[in-house]
């Protein structure tokens, strides 16, 4: 079940649902838009090895805007701490920002029940496109869960800025589990 905007700002006041800064006049008849910060990154390798931490390149955000070229990855974020450790958010673009020919989220909309931070997201355009800090970039929306909720305790949590991917952590864990 999702929740609707009304029971968004409800769950906020009583504590159940973290977004700071709140802003009223973002929420939705099912979600809350979120905003985009000041910071992006870049992946600078070549090729990206997913053994080992990967060379970023941070650009940010001036008044006037940024014009994000076509067909690459930028990692952004959102200005808002979101999350809740009693349900489970997912996120998506703007329809408007959709409409431009943006993806702000390539393949995880799933957030964890716990996880609480900014959320870092995959900006993805396929026409240059001028993006600004603290424009309006997507909403998140929180579902009612089924079962025992095991928070998040990750090593995304408390994320601040756009974070870049430390798959190469789970790789180590995996070789060690393959060792004799």
């Amino acid at each position: 079940m999702i929740l609707t905007g009304s029971q968004i700002t409800k769950e906020v006041d009583n504590g159940r649902i973290v977004i700071d800064p709140f802003d009223p006049t973002c929420v939705n008849p099912n979600s809350y838009n979120f905003k985009l910060s000041p910071v992006l990154r870049v992946y600078d390798d070549e090729v990206i090895d997913i053994r080992r931490p990967m060379q970023v390149s941070t650009i940010e955000i001036p008044p006037d805007g940024y014009t994000l070229e076509r067909n690459q990855l930028y990692l952004g974020a959102s200005i808002e701490r979101m999350g809740s450790v009693h349900y489970a958010p997912t996120y998506a673009a703007r329809s408007s920002v959709a409409r431009l020919g943006m993806f702000i989220n390539l393949s995880a909309p799933l957030g964890d029940i716990g996880f609480v931070g900014c959320w870092t997201i995959q900006l993805f355009p396929i026409n240059n496109i001028r993006v600004y800090y603290g424009m309006r970039i997507g909403q998140i929306m929180f579902w009612k869960p089924k079962g025992k909720i095991i928070p998040y305790d990750g090593k995304y949590q408390n994320a601040t800025g756009p974070r870049t991917s430390e798959i190469y952590k789970d790789v180590k864990y995996t070789e060690e589990l393959r060792a004799p």
